[in-house]
């Protein structure tokens, strides 16, 4: 072939020979060589494959932290409420709904905010999300009195119920099933873990200057995510399936949710008798079976039936209610036990929580590990047996005066299982859940989370009574325990 010929490629075509002085590989092309549309195809497939590992790990960076600021929110309010409700002269039934106001929203829309990320996007309604759990958290911040502030608890409970089956959804999207998922799913309950306890500390450390800063601290974190979710987890990336939103599944399981969470609270504040605690169990039971009797006939379902037929799930749905019985009430506990009995003052509590904080980072962190050697199975045995000593532990020495011999061994051991509990429920309950699910999934495990959450805190309210001592908190302890062990239970009957 001649040197002529050399360059009569038809346009778009790579050359057909190269001179015999190139010392390039053959399947490296020189860019001057190529042209114009090769030279943009050779770039763009290049430019596509080199950052695909990148642009996933900046994506869990950004939805870890948009978990880390959903457990942050959710406990750092427990031990701001006594300096809140003083600051703007609420009583204390009303004070109780700061948080109930968060999490009646939470727990209602949770489920219907899988479904919306399902067909709406998860990325589209990620962002949407995160800009209204920072508004409000601005709002909540600058409120002046209690009216303003428990709209904005409620907006950020509906925030965050639309949020967290979203980061949910496109994790299940983003990383492939097996062990990458599994991975994404260690750091993302690792951080999220730890956001929890992080909330306690934080809680103790910035009312000591403003019971504000609580809510302000969200804002910067939220601009973060908006931010990454807009350049790495943009909506033109992710594929939407065609469908219709269920609106009379949703109207019917939303207000189920909603009801009986708000029945519960109304329980356990103005007594089980009460007649607006009556009316919304009452109207919690007919709006549950009207939801389901419409889940068996109607073609548009809210709970699709491969969801109802995955076993994982429901596995996965029993171990994180029986966490937020257990571990998950463990920081509602501390904070009633350290400033009500040992009148620890919020920066002191803020502190004694630092252990706690501590130890579940490193089991959140320890179960990822685990679960790539022995299994999700194998770390959520281990995790509910470490928390059951830490839990028996509290129990049984709560009343000593030392906190470093007292309390601080079942604040270790607890906070080590609750990291490894955390991470593992979720692998397990998405495991083998179809992508298209994902967010729906998600909100299941979550809505399980938070109803047991409400009648655990229900159940306590109760057993500590209106003047709690320190034989009230031993039982609380031990009902803790108990759901500790029963989550123990489950998860060996389970394992294989």
């Amino acid at each position: 072939m001649s040197r002529a010929d050399v360059g009569r490629n038809r346009p778009g075509e790579c050359p057909r020979a190269s001179r015999p002085t190139d010392r390039r590989p053959s399947h490296v092309p020189s860019a001057g060589s190529l042209s114009l549309p090769a030279t943009e195809t050779f770039l763009s497939v290049m430019t596509a494959a080199a950052p695909v590992t990148q642009r996933r790990s900046a994506t869990l960076a950004v939805l870890s932290l948009a978990q880390f600021l959903i457990a942050l929110d959710y406990s750092i309010i427990y031990i701001a409420l006594p300096s809140i409700a003083g600051d703007l002269g609420l009583a204390p039934a009303l004070a109780q709904w700061v948080i109930s106001a968060y999490a009646v929203l939470f727990a209602g829309f949770l489920v219907v905010g899988g479904r919306l990320s399902d067909r709406v996007g998860a990325a589209r309604l990620f962002i949407g999300a995160i800009i209204m759990f920072g508004v409000a958290s601005a709002v909540g911040g600058a409120a002046q009195d209690g009216t303003v502030l428990l709209a904005a608890r409620a907006a950020q409970g509906l925030g965050a119920a639309l949020l967290q089956p979203a980061v949910l959804g496109l994790i299940g999207t983003t990383f492939p099933a097996g062990p990458e998922r599994s991975r994404a799913l260690a750091v993302w309950g690792s951080v999220g873990a730890s956001g929890l306890a992080a909330g306690a500390i934080l809680g103790g450390l910035l009312t000591t200057a403003s019971w504000r800063l609580t809510f302000y601290v969200n804002v910067p974190l939220t601009l973060l995510c908006a931010l990454g979710a807009a350049v790495w987890v943009g909506p033109a990336r992710e594929h939407v399936p065609a469908g219709r939103i269920p609106m009379l599944a949703s109207v019917l399981g939303t207000g189920t949710v909603l009801t009986l969470v708000l029945g519960l609270t109304l329980g356990s504040d103005r007594g089980w008798a009460a007649a607006p605690t009556v009316v919304c169990l009452g109207s919690a039971l007919a709006l549950f079976a009207g939801f389901v009797r419409n889940e068996r006939v109607s073609g548009n379902v809210l709970i699709e039936h491969v969801l109802r037929r995955t076993r994982s799930l429901r596995s996965g749905a029993l171990a994180t209610a029986l966490y937020m019985a257990s571990v998950g009430s463990e920081f509602y506990l501390l904070t009633l036990l350290l400033q009500s009995m040992k009148g620890y003052t919020p920066f002191e509590a803020g502190l004694a929580f630092l252990p706690l904080a501590v130890m579940v980072t490193a089991g959140g962190t320890t179960a990822g590990r685990a679960v790539r050697r022995l299994g999700a199975g194998t770390a959520l045995v281990t995790g509910f047996a470490i928390a059951t000593a830490g839990l028996l532990w509290l129990a049984v020495t709560l009343h000593g005066d030392s906190y470093a011999a007292d309390l601080l061994p079942g604040l270790v051991l607890s906070g080590f299982g609750h990291g490894i509990i955390y991470t593992s429920m979720f692998i397990i309950g998405t495991h083998d859940v179809p992508s298209a699910h994902q967010s729906t999934a998600g909100a299941l495990l979550t809505t399980s989370q938070y109803l047991s959450g409400a009648v655990t805190v229900a159940v306590l309210t109760l057993t500590l009574g209106p003047s709690p001592d320190y034989a009230s908190f031993r039982i609380a302890f031990l009902l803790t325990t108990g759901a500790a062990t029963a989550g123990l239970v489950l998860a060996a009957s389970r394992r294989h």
